[in-house]
């Protein structure tokens, strides 16, 4: 560990260390409290008709707990999604320099949030849960313990960097302080112009620097009330509470799990095996597999990175022996991913739901159809691309064959149409309903596939936490930096300027897709969609586009962006994925994308496609 001595090396690795066992076993227990309380709640309302009326409020108080907790394991791991780009190329001293500075803002956030998260979780004691009776501070509290352990990793992780990379990063953020302290007078004087520094030129500068999006978000908030308003930062806190706390973002743990359940118990595997034996001896074929795959998959565990890691392992070998090139592969995972977005129940679609108030029932419905669109255009592409595959001792399958692998795959194929009939039909709602696919898949793995390594359990309630709590970072602090940006009058203006755009609804959709497009490349879908979400679907309303409609398109705009090189986060996954160099995917990715572009102006130009279901 450069710059450190051994002794402060050994402490801080003890350290380390100690900081992990206090977040990740809460933080496993919370994921299965979190499962036994909702599903306790199903089983009790539907099955007994005595439905819990605590069992919502439980739910609430331990979520915010395993949403703060999951965040300091993301930032335990260096698992916060982050822009890496610019950073990558740099030597190793000039890569360290910009390490220990990002490190040492999210430092800096987090000091000016703690005594602020105390304040605030002192003052909720004064309100008390309706069902159970509790003070609100035992909830509230997550905030600033989770907050202290994010802070005692980071000042650990500034130590291990050695005493000048520590020096220069503190040194640079108090520099930049002090700056924005003496320009204040100034920055008053521009008017909303300056929400340009805040949240153009800083918060962008924080994102292209490699700090974690959730904590530039924060920071970027935080300079911009600390320097320009006397707001008291407790505000910020409690906007941060609020946009974690949705109950209907419980559902991103929960398919997460799910997610990695259906690949630990095979489920996954077996309906691929049953696409390849139905579609994998025609030309092209385990292209169409690996598509129909991604749409199934998609439908169960609302992550991208855990679709694909599901679905590439199985089918690249025997592509690759077809002769299939390797940045073919990976061109095609990655535009499917970007496909994919709208398949219920995407972590997109939950949290569009959960941020504007659009029915979630109405986006899992809504949903389908513009995804199978884009499939279709990709197809048409893999096949085309495909006319030098091997087909030589490729040989249809008998049907006996096929209907045997169609009988391994059935359980697995149920388990998508189980998810969706249970909201639809009112069983559960889109928060629970994770839960029966959860109870559904433990069964399924233990009495049919007989594969359920109970080692893997723990890794995988962590692994379920961290990102999680990645994820949820994102959305608190975006929340409030929407607030700010509310409160400055930008919202307003930009929601004016939107509903002016010349051509009228086509013109604001054509822009809509422009920039989520971008919005997508740099931030990912959930931050851009919790940050420009609640600011766009109102002008989407007034000039006359259906919410449902409004919400596919800018899903898939942000899905190509996602996806995208060279910003593209999605892409990078699904080199890693493939373990194959990006370099090798970079020119053959954009005939794919393109198909992807096409499949979204029709679904744009089609309203049909998103609401004709409704």
């Amino acid at each position: 560990m450069s710059g450190t001595s051994s002794p402060v090396a050994a402490l801080t690795i003890r350290l380390e260390t100690a900081l992990r066992l206090v977040a990740e076993i809460p933080a496993a227990l919370l994921v299965l409290a979190e499962i036994g309380v909702l599903l306790s709640g199903v089983v009790a309302r539907y099955l007994l008709h005595t439905p819990l009326v605590w069992s919502d409020e439980l739910a609430s108080i331990l979520f915010l707990w395993l949403a703060m907790l999951g965040s300091v394991i993301a930032l335990q791991r260096g698992e916060h999604m982050r822009l890496t780009a610019v950073v990558a190329p740099l030597s190793p001293p000039a890569r360290a320099r910009a390490e220990a500075l990002t490190v040492a803002a999210v430092a800096v956030f987090l000091l000016m949030v703690v005594p602020s998260a105390w304040d605030y979780a002192a003052d909720e004691w004064y309100i008390e849960t309706p069902a159970l009776g509790m003070h609100n501070t035992f909830r509230a509290m997550a905030i600033p313990v989770g907050a202290v352990l994010m802070l005692v990793t980071a000042l650990t992780r500034l130590l291990r960097l050695g005493w000048r990379d520590a020096a220069f990063g503190l040194g640079a953020v108090v520099v930049l302080s002090v700056l924005l302290h003496l320009g204040a007078p100034g920055l008053q004087a521009l008017g909303n112009w300056n929400l340009v520094v805040f949240f153009v030129l800083l918060l962008g500068a924080a994102v292209l620097l490699s700090v974690p999006i959730g904590f530039a978000f924060g920071l970027a908030t935080l300079a911009y009330l600390a320097t320009l308003t006397r707001t008291p930062l407790t505000v910020v806190v409690s906007r941060m509470d609020e946009g974690m706390s949705s109950l209907i973002l419980l559902a991103v743990p929960l398919f997460v799990f799910l997610g990695l359940l259906i690949e630990m118990t095979g489920m996954a595997r077996a309906m691929v095996g049953f696409l390849a034996a139905l579609l994998g001896h025609v030309r092209g074929g385990l292209s169409y597999v690996l598509l129909g795959a991604m749409y199934l998959v998609s439908g169960i565990s609302g992550s991208k990175a855990a679709d694909m890691a599901a679905v590439a392992p199985v089918l690249f070998p025997e592509m690759i022996r077809r002769g299939a090139n390797q940045g073919e592969l990976v061109s095609l995972l990655a535009a499917s991913g970007a496909m994919s977005e709208t398949i219920p129940p995407s972590l997109v679609l939950i949290t569009i739901g959960s941020v504007t108030g659009v029915s979630i029932a109405a986006l899992f419905t809504g949903g389908l159809l513009p995804a199978l669109v884009l499939a279709v255009a990709l197809a048409a592409i893999a096949r085309w691309r495909s006319g030098a595959e091997d087909l030589s001792g490729v040989r249809r399958p008998p049907v006996r064959d096929v209907l045997r692998a169609f009988v391994i795959a059935l359980p697995a194929l149920i388990l998508p149409f189980l998810i969706r009939s249970a909201v639809i039909e009112g069983i559960a709602t889109a928060t629970e309903v994770s839960t029966i696919g959860i109870a559904y898949s433990v069964l399924v793995g233990v009495l049919v596939y007989r594969q359920f390594p109970w080692r893997r359990l723990y890794p995988m309630l962590v692994e379920t936490a961290a990102l999680s709590g990645a994820i949820l970072l994102i959305i608190g602090t975006a929340t409030g930096m929407a607030w700010a940006l509310t409160q400055s009058g930008f919202s307003r203006q930009l929601a004016q300027s939107m509903a002016a755009m010349p051509g009228g609804a086509a013109g604001f959709m054509a822009v809509s897709i422009l920039a989520f497009v971008v919005l997508g490349s740099v931030l990912e879908g959930i931050p851009a969609i919790v940050l420009f979400g609640p600011l766009l679907f109102p002008s989407a309303r007034l000039v006359g586009i259906h919410e449902v409609h409004y919400a596919m398109v800018v899903i898939l705009a942000m899905g190509i962006g996602l996806f995208a090189p060279p910003f593209g986060v999605g892409y990078y996954a699904a080199c890693a994925i493939g373990r194959i160099s990006p370099d090798a995917a970079m020119r053959r990715i954009w005939p794919y994308l393109l198909a992807v572009l096409i499949g979204l102006i029709v679904v744009a130009a089609v309203p049909w496609f998103s609401i004709g279901f409704l």
